[in-house]
């Protein structure tokens, strides 16, 4: 099963990598990983996925939590989290298909970041699910490139954070 980790880290250099060789070595491969600022100064948030047991997964927080410089460990789990993706795609777009795909666009709610003469770039945000799918609508005509962040995700603010949080994830001092 996938599961979804938020990790809060202090901004010094080696955090992220402590923790990716950590799962390097353990055999696990990190299916998305979002890192950037939080709301504190000098701390940052990795946000990472991984495919593995609920067993595992709590050895991998454990050991997560151990490393130097890991703040917090959680679990994002679904229904309790709000988690998006962002993704630039540009498509080819000549004259007589640009219409079609600016219809497309606003009906998905995706922007339109730049216009060329011969290709739209979008900027798609929303559940891996809602990207998936407007590249997929896209890939027909010509998708000439393509970048995807790694998810990114919060607790909902309506959540029973005690919940999404078990006991040995708590903040280091």
């Amino acid at each position: 099963m996938i599961h979804t980790l938020s990790v809060l880290v202090e901004d010094k250099p080696g955090a992220l990598m402590r923790i990716s060789s950590m799962f390097a070595r353990r055999g696990y491969n990190i299916e998305s990983l979002a890192v950037g600022p939080t709301e504190r100064r000098s701390v940052s948030r990795i946000v990472l996925r991984v495919d593995c047991s609920q067993r595992s997964l709590e050895q991998i927080e454990k050991q997560i939590h151990k490393l130097v410089n890991v703040l917090r460990v959680s679990e994002l789990r679904p229904g309790q989290a709000v988690e998006r993706e962002l993704a630039l795609i540009t498509v080819a777009a000549p004259g007589a298909k640009r219409a079609e795909l600016l219809s497309l666009a606003e009906v998905f709610g995706v922007r339109v970041v730049d216009v060329g003469p011969d290709a739209i770039v979008f900027e798609v945000v929303g559940t891996s699910e809602e990207v998936e799918t407007f590249e997929e609508l896209v890939r027909p005509h010509g998708i000439k490139e393509l970048a995807r962040t790694g998810r990114v995700g919060l607790a909902r603010a309506s959540a029973d954070r005690s919940s999404n949080h078990s006991k040995n994830h708590t903040v280091k001092t």
